[in-house]
């Protein structure tokens, strides 16, 4: 599944795994509590630069939908 540049920052905004749920229900997204566990831990456990995050989210590494995520920070 590919996410937008504004999906990957909301998500790096998320202050727990719940809000980062329901986010992914809100953008209609299927998302198990497990995938979001991980992906929380990974988000809040280092340092992630915006391109790396899209990588962990399964978009296009250094871009997604082919634009360059890092013009966004």
């Amino acid at each position: 599944m590919k996410f937008t540049k504004e999906q990957i920052a909301k998500a790096a905004a998320c202050k727990s795994v719940d809000e980062l749920l329901a986010l992914a229900k809100a953008e209609g997204i299927e998302l198990a509590r497990e995938e979001a566990e991980k992906f929380f831990a990974q988000l809040s456990g280092s340092a992630l630069n915006l391109d790396e995050i899209g990588a962990v989210a399964g978009g296009c590494e250094g871009n997604i939908c082919g634009a360059n995520i890092s013009s966004i920070c």
